[in-house]
């Protein structure tokens, strides 16, 4: 996915991947998305793609290490808000002891107009969930 985050971000957040940074990153996406002009559900939609792909790092990412980063970058091209949610640890691995059900991809992959999992995209450890949001709804597009 080619996107505007693949230069330079309009919103770079690097912080400890800790659970309570989880509703910070929420919270900075949801004001973007509502500075860009994103509907309420929109806006409901990326806070809980978000949250799932920032808890996969905070849970998954780190857990032979005390502690890593949990960096999110997000960028307008004018039609759709691209995020990139990246850890630099083991990123996403079959785990017998998942304190999870599994289903945070595919409930991300159901609130997004595109997602894609895979490495970083500077060839560093870790993992990257892209995603792309639209900022208006079709029903909105349509009759504007």
């Amino acid at each position: 996915m080619n996107t505007p985050v693949d230069s330079a971000p309009d919103v770079a957040i690097v912080l400890p991947a800790r659970p309570e940074n989880v509703a910070i990153v929420r919270h900075i996406l949801a004001a973007m998305g509502a500075a860009l002009g994103m509907d309420a559900e929109a806006q409901a939609q990326l806070r809980l793609a978000a949250s799932e792909a920032c808890t996969n790092v905070v849970v998954h990412a780190y857990r032979s290490v005390a502690e890593g980063l949990l960096e999110v970058d997000a960028a307008s091209d004018g039609s759709l808000l691209h995020v990139t949610v990246r850890d630099r640890g083991r990123g996403l691995r079959p785990r017998p002891d998942s304190p999870g059900l599994g289903l945070g991809l595919p409930l991300i992959a159901a609130l997004t107009r595109s997602m894609e999992v895979g490495s970083p995209q500077d060839d560093s450890d870790g993992n990257e969930v892209r995603m792309a949001f639209l900022l208006t709804s079709p029903a909105v597009r349509d009759h504007a």
